[in-house]
């Protein structure tokens, strides 16, 4: 793999950059992947197709064409542009959930697949939507594991302005549908520091060997210019502490992420022992996905 110069915290971006979205494809952006037997799954916003796709991987690096998994549906009034989903696949039905747009506002969806391409919208109906101050006129970016122990599935979601979100929040659910808000919402807001002063947004959650929570996500420090964040939790929901490396991931000048560098998407590799962060860059108003790495498991 050709790796361009390593960063001040240990970050690497790949060289070939970005990986996928082009001028033909146009934007792409706020990927989740998943690791599957053949390599890499990636689900993305397809935003020329106001819907959400996935392509697959044997690297991480090259992927195939895309293929959407699910459109738009203006009829049902909060549904006009789908993005930002995440999948979880259990007893062999795949779960999604997915962000639906319309008239300014943002709503949560759910839909379900037996074979992960074809999926069903459970409801009409939103499965979330903003009901307190701080999540203003939109809920989007869900993240959910399944707690196997609890039997509960655990989101974590970000909340407040359409354009950008300003805050993340928590929530449970026994069956994915019926969710159960935290009292102590929002769980992670804007900090003092530049790189995430302005707001924060799009995250998603790793258990870690220790058995602490670690959260990679969007910090801002203006409406325009973002960077890829990372704090730690002994139980996913309380008391997180930024880390000292903070911001992981940074814009570079005059190249295709100059602006901005959004929406983590992490998998540490435990046979090579290093992480690969897939997210989503932009200059301008070309916005495509990259990647990077940091060879060991302790990034602070």
């Amino acid at each position: 793999m050709q790796n361009a110069k390593t960063n001040s915290t240990g970050w690497v971006k790949f060289k070939g950059n970005p990986v996928l979205g082009s001028t033909e494809l146009g934007t792409c952006f706020d990927v989740h992947v998943h690791r599957i037997e053949t390599g890499f799954r990636m689900y993305f916003s397809w935003r020329p197709q106001c819907s959400l796709a996935f392509v697959e991987s044997s690297d991480g690096i090259n992927w195939n064409e895309p293929q959407i998994i699910l459109g738009p549906n203006p009829e049902s009034g909060w549904e006009d542009n789908l993005n930002r989903n995440c999948v979880v696949i259990r007893n062999g039905i795949h779960h999604m959930w997915y962000t639906g747009q319309a008239r300014g506002f943002s709503r949560i969806g759910y839909a379900e697949s037996s074979d992960g391409v074809n999926y069903r919208r459970v409801s009409c109906e939103p499965v979330m939507i903003p009901e307190f101050p701080w999540e203003k006129e939109s809920v989007m970016n869900p993240f959910v594991k399944w707690d196997e122990k609890r039997g509960i599935y655990r989101m974590w979601y970000a909340a407040g302005e359409t354009y950008e979100p300003n805050a993340l929040g928590y929530a449970e659910s026994r069956d994915g549908i019926r969710w159960q808000k935290s009292p102590l919402n929002p769980i992670l807001v804007h900090g003092d520091d530049f790189w995430d002063r302005n707001r924060v947004g799009g995250c998603e959650v790793v258990e870690c060997c220790d058995g602490s929570w670690l959260m990679f996500y969007i910090g801002y420090e203006d409406i325009d210019t973002a960077r890829i964040c990372a704090a730690r939790s002994p139980d996913g929901v309380t008391r997180w502490q930024r880390l000292k490396t903070n911001p992981l991931i940074s814009p570079d000048p005059g190249s295709w992420d100059a602006a901005a560098c959004y929406k983590p998407s992490p998998w540490y590799d435990p046979s090579k022992k290093r992480w690969m962060i897939w997210y989503n860059g932009r200059n301008g108003n070309a916005e495509y996905v990259g990647l990077a790495i940091h060879e060991g498991y302790e990034l602070e």
